[in-house]
């Protein structure tokens, strides 16, 4: 892997998707409207339905964003044939890998800025850490599910069917992550499985900045991003392997 290749792959993605509106869109806005959905749902409701929610909610929209869009952006360079193309000059496979994750972590810098923005400081939620930590956090997220969508295109032949890996792989452990029920209260076998699932360090990540006292964040909370990065950083490795020469 070679640093200039590297960030000439991921100038490439950026000059890209600059000329698709509509996908800038969706990963800049659909969190935020989000976000402001749940706040007008439940506004009179009491119980402060934002700051329980809200943590988890920044924590799942940048990884499921970013799993789609970047699932289905490297399907259509299979199929384009612009990954061959690319495989068959001095381009490694880790150039390619890395440089599509740091083109679209740097998106994702921008939306969780936008999301976190609203959420704090228009719609108030609160938040006892530092706001930087859920920065971090949120682009934690979105690095692993830039990494997830890369591992998963090389499994499927069409757009629809990288769309189709969102409820296999995404909507489980959006159950399981603690968002709708604390794991303690889940039964023994569901609590055991979410052990396992990234998005649950994730959302515990997100919720441990929130419980902060005086500017510093839960204990645990940087061992839980740990535990999202080291599993992005694996899924990513293991990706460079899947990435085919040929296009089938």
């Amino acid at each position: 892997m070679t640093p200039r290749i590297t960030l000439a792959v991921a100038r490439r993605v950026l000059h890209q998707l600059r000329g698709d509106p509509r996908t800038v869109a969706l990963m800049l806005l659909l969190p935020c409207v989000v976000i402001l959905l749940l706040w007008w749902v439940f506004s009179e409701v009491p119980g402060g339905m934002l700051d329980r929610f809200g943590p988890a909610i920044i924590a799942f929209m940048p990884f499921t964003v970013m799993f789609i869009v970047t699932s289905v952006t490297m399907l259509r360079e299979r199929t384009a044939g612009t990954l061959e193309r690319m495989l068959a000059m001095p381009t490694g496979r880790g150039d390619i890998l890395v440089g599509y994750a740091l083109a679209l972590v740097a998106i994702c810098l921008v939306q969780a800025t936008l999301v976190i923005a609203l959420a704090v400081w228009v719609l108030g939620m609160e938040v006892g850490g530092p706001i930087w930590a859920l920065l971090v956090v949120a682009l934690a997220d979105s690095f692993l599910g830039t990494a997830l969508g890369l591992a998963v295109s090389a499994f499927a032949r069409t757009e629809f069917q990288a769309v189709q890996f969102m409820p296999a792989l995404v909507f489980p452990q959006l159950l399981l992550c603690g968002l709708f029920l604390p794991r303690d209260q889940m039964p023994r076998a569901a609590e055991v499985i979410s052990d396992f699932l990234p998005l649950t360090y994730a959302v515990e990540a997100m919720q441990g900045v929130q419980a902060g006292v005086d500017g510093a964040v839960a204990d645990g909370t940087w061992t839980h991003l740990l535990v999202v990065v080291a599993i992005a950083v694996v899924v990513l490795a293991l990706g460079t392997l899947t990435l085919s020469r040929r296009t089938d």
